[in-house]
C-alpha cells in the first residue's frame, strides 16, 4: 500500500511538476520564430476549429509553446508513462483523453469528437506512442473525418540538438538554439472517403508531414532562408 502510493506521488506529483519546470527552463533560453502563421490564424480568426498534427520526435518545443492556445484536447496512451503524460498536459491547462490504437481507441476518439464540437482545438502525435516513426495512424484522419476539422501540420525544427535513444530518436533543442515552428496548409478530410480513401489520405499526410520536415531542416543549411526567418 506504501509503495502504490509512494508510486502515484512520482507519476502524479513529482515527475510532472519537476519535469514541466525544467521542460519551461530550457524553452525559456529557445530563439523561436514562426512561419507561415497564416495556415493557422486564418482558421481562429474565423471562429473555426482544427487538429494540430506533429510528430511525436518533434513535439518538445511545442509543449510550451501552444500553452496559449487553450483548450485544447490531446490523446494519450493508458500507460503508466501516459500517466505521467497525461498529468503534465493537466498542469499545462490542456485536456487528456486518454487511449490509443492499443487500448482504449474508440472511446478516445468519441470524447475528441464531441470536445472538438464544444469549442476545443484538438493536439495530435500522429506516430505515437510507439510508432511507426513518421507513419500517421487511423487515428488523426478518423478524428479529422468525424470531427470535421482541417488538419494542420506543425513542424519543429531545431538548429542544435540532443537525440535520444527511443524508437524514434526524440529531438529536444539545446540551450539557446534557434527553433522554427511552422505551420503547414490546412489539409480537408472529407467525411465520406471509402476504405480506399481513407488508406490514400493517410499516405497523403504522412508525405506532406515528411516533405515539410525535410523542408524545414534544411533551412539550417541555407544562409538565404535563415537570414529572412532570423534577420
Amino acid at each position: 500500500m506504501v509503495k502504490k502510493k509512494f508510486r502515484r506521488f512520482l507519476y502524479h506529483y513529482l515527475f510532472p511538476y519537476a519535469g514541466l519546470f525544467l521542460v519551461r527552463l530550457l524553452s525559456a533560453t529557445y530563439r523561436i520564430r514562426i512561419v507561415d502563421p497564416d495556415n493557422e490564424q486564418n482558421i481562429l480568426k474565423a471562429g473555426g476549429r482544427l487538429v494540430y498534427a506533429s510528430w511525436h520526435q518533434r513535439f518538445f518545443p511545442g509543449i510550451t509553446f501552444f500553452s496559449n492556445r487553450k483548450p485544447i484536447a490531446i490523446m494519450i496512451s493508458q500507460s503508466r508513462d501516459g500517466e505521467m503524460a497525461a498529468r503534465t498536459v493537466t498542469i499545462l491547462g490542456w485536456r487528456a483523453v486518454r487511449g490509443s490504437s492499443s487500448h482504449g481507441g474508440d472511446q478516445a476518439l468519441e470524447t475528441m469528437k464531441i470536445l472538438a464540437r464544444q469549442g476545443y482545438k484538438i493536439g495530435h502525435i500522429v506516430d505515437g506512442p510507439q510508432g511507426p516513426f513518421g507513419v500517421v495512424k487511423p487515428g488523426l484522419i478518423r478524428i479529422a473525418q468525424y470531427a470535421q476539422l482541417p488538419i494542420v501540420p506543425v513542424i519543429m525544427s531545431g538548429q542544435n540538438l540532443w537525440a535520444f535513444n527511443s524508437w524514434d530518436r526524440f529531438m529536444v533543442p539545446k540551450p539557446f538554439s534557434r527553433v522554427i515552428i511552422r505551420f503547414g496548409s490546412p489539409i480537408h478530410v472529407p467525411r465520406d472517403m471509402g476504405k480506399d480513401g481513407f488508406g490514400q489520405m493517410q499516405a497523403h499526410v504522412t508525405q506532406t508531414l515528411k516533405q515539410l520536415y525535410a523542408d524545414t531542416d534544411a533551412v539550417w543549411q541555407d544562409e538565404v532562408r535563415l537570414r529572412e526567418i532570423f534577420g
